[in-house]
């Protein structure tokens, strides 16, 4: 069975040229595209990246790529990313890694937001397989607990907790990270409203109507598909 992931990444390098701008988010369809670019000495020497990611960034750093932190840029040329599933108009919902405020930065200043990844990704609508993830402000983490179970009463909602240490797992930017599993989606547009607009929250995981392509490596082979 060929690698997908790898497959979407043949895809996605082939949108980069020379001297652009990309950014980068994580996961092992961006690793694969890091070696891509690295392995193309005339990408290699002029375009310059950034990254969401702490190990992303790490691993463009010791292939010799060049790299500058999101805080000094203004736009990109492209921003690659995967996701946990998207839907027919490229909604994603992202949850994993807890990363996904700078991935909202960086996917807001780029010219086009790719998403990239294997066909499992894709779906109809979204749905309810996976939370979305909100970084709260610490301070304010009682009460946007308590205004989420009063606004979405079905909903399970968790803060994350460390397994490796004693404590809160804290973003990079030093709040706390909380899961909702809804019972059920409100429609798209109003939930990326309704959970944003709660004070002390930074950002939800829900990347609504941002995403312009998305490329997908499937047994069939690569689509890729344009927003509508």
């Amino acid at each position: 069975m060929n690698d997908l992931k790898l497959e979407a990444a043949k895809a996605a390098v082939k949108f980069i040229k020379p001297h652009q701008t990309i950014g980068l988010g994580a996961g092992s369809t961006i690793a694969h595209l890091v070696t891509l670019v690295a392995a193309d000495d005339e990408l290699a020497a002029s375009v310059t990246f950034t990254s969401s990611s702490f190990k992303t960034t790490a691993m463009l750093a010791k292939n010799g790529l060049r790299v500058m932190a999101p805080a000094l840029l203004n736009r990109l040329d492209i921003y690659f990313d995967g996701c946990d599933q998207f839907d027919k108009q490229l909604n994603a919902l992202k949850s994993g890694g807890g990363i996904h405020t700078t991935e909202k930065i960086l996917a807001s200043m780029a010219d086009e937001f790719i998403l990239i990844g294997d066909a499992g990704k894709y779906t109809d609508r979204l749905d309810t397989t996976y939370p979305m993830v909100i970084e709260v402000l610490p301070a304010a983490l009682q009460i946007v607990l308590k205004r989420l179970a009063a606004d979405f009463p079905g909903a399970k909602i968790n803060q994350r907790i460390s397994s490796q240490k004693d404590g809160a797992v804290v973003s990079d930017n030093g709040n706390m990270l909380v899961d909702i599993f809804f019972a059920k989606l409100l429609p798209l547009n109003e939930l990326n409203i309704k959970v944003k607009m709660i004070p002390g929250i930074v950002e939800h995981s829900l990347f609504y109507g941002m995403a312009t392509k998305a490329i997908i490596a499937g047994e069939d082979g690569v689509r890729v598909i344009e927003a509508v």
